[in-house]
């Protein structure tokens, strides 16, 4: 579940949709499908191959993030992880006194790649459920709201650090609630994209219709099974 919930997460939901709304309003010539349907198979071409391309890394960086951890934590007996500094010590045998520089530079990258997405994510869902001026576009001024759910997501994590709680167990089980949560949103999401009202001409169907709804229904077995193990 915890793997399915950083591989189809709520929050991707939320930014790529806001994102693509965002370039749309910047550029002149590009207008909502709805309204321009002539621009559909040109939009819907480059976000296809803007998804394969995304997700082909982000598989081949899942990947390799197993097979690291496998070769690395679990010869070493470590199966606990608890800090930063733990993970990198068990790089030792491998990387030696540069363990720790390859590791912390790992982590400020993904630091750097994470925060303004979620952060992100989070400020435009809230923002559009209180129908506030949102999007990255926008000047501080113009969206005050917005870029202070960014600042106060960012600080939130920051604290988590200085917290008694667990980092590693932290990004553990808010992949699993991405999991869970996962599952209505897709349900919602391919039952949207198959009303005509809503999409007009662009409905989801045939394979891409297959592909969605088996994707929701592997979601959901993976969470109804573990809940139900949970109880076993």
């Amino acid at each position: 579940v915890a793997i399915l919930g950083t591989t189809i997460s709520p929050y991707l939901f939320f930014w790529q949709a806001s994102q693509e709304v965002e370039d749309e309003r910047e550029s002149a010539s590009r207008q909502p499908l709805v309204d321009a349907p002539e621009q559909s198979k040109g939009a819907i071409h480059r976000i296809r191959w803007d998804t394969y391309v995304g997700m082909g890394f982000s598989s081949l960086v899942a990947l390799a993030i197993m097979v690291t951890t496998a070769a690395t934590l679990h010869v070493a007996g470590k199966t606990d992880i608890q800090t930063s500094a733990q993970a990198a010590e068990a790089l030792k045998p491998i990387a030696g006194q540069f363990a720790f520089t390859i590791f912390a530079l790992g982590i400020i990258g993904t630091g750097l790649l994470a925060i303004p997405v979620l952060a992100g994510s989070a400020a435009y869902a809230l923002g559009e459920a209180r129908k506030w001026p949102i999007g990255l576009a926008r000047k501080p001024k113009e969206a005050k709201a917005f870029y202070a759910t960014i600042a106060a997501a960012t600080l939130i994590g920051i604290l988590v650090d200085f917290s008694p709680i667990d980092p590693i167990k932290a990004l553990f089980w808010s992949a699993v609630i991405n999991g869970i949560v996962s599952v209505p949103v897709m349900v919602m999401m391919m039952l949207m994209t198959a009303r005509t009202d809503i999409m007009k001409k662009n409905t989801v169907k045939g394979p891409l219709c297959w592909i969605g709804w088996l994707a929701t229904v592997v979601m959901a077995a993976a969470v109804i099974g573990m809940v139900l193990t949970s109880f076993l």
